[in-house]
């Protein structure tokens, strides 16, 4: 795994395009080249952006993976001395929900998401999504990248 400290919010909004409340992620614990592992602690906040009715339901678990893979790809990216390409979620394939809501869970949020397939044009991952422990969501998500436009 790359470095010795946690990386932090700040850090994981500079990667990725979801910034403010819809930055999901609050921690990345451990990355390489193939996976990372990343704590959420947010997802009990009655003003999470997702939330509606008063919940916070077991489906954005879907896009909390998702964003696991952009905040992956910009940490690969920035260790090759770049930017990642912005993405486009195009499928989730396989994914099992375990719970109906996630906003009355007491701890953090785990994901593990693994690279399976990467391209210039496109990426594939699965993720884990865990709570103490308890599996709440797996799944694979797909993302085709933009081409970035040349800077003179």
């Amino acid at each position: 795994m790359h470095g010795d400290a946690p990386i932090d919010r700040a850090r994981i909004a500079a990667l990725i395009p979801h910034q403010g409340d819809m930055c999901l992620w609050d921690e990345v614990l451990a990355w390489d080249a193939q996976t990372i592992r990343l704590r959420a602690m947010r997802h009990r906040d009655p003003a999470h952006p997702l939330r509606s009715g008063g919940r916070l339901r077991a489906v954005h678990l879907c896009e909390y993976g998702a964003q696991a893979m952009a905040v992956h790809g910009g940490l690969l990216a920035a260790a090759g001395g770049g930017c990642a390409a912005p993405g486009v979620l195009v499928a989730l394939r396989g994914v099992q929900l375990r719970r109906a809501r996630i906003d009355d869970l007491p701890g953090d949020l785990v994901c593990e998401a693994r690279q399976l397939v990467a391209s210039a044009a496109s990426q594939q991952y699965g993720f884990r999504i865990t709570h103490a422990g308890e599996l709440l969501a797996e799944g694979r998500a797909a993302v085709v990248l933009q081409p970035q436009a040349d800077v003179p």
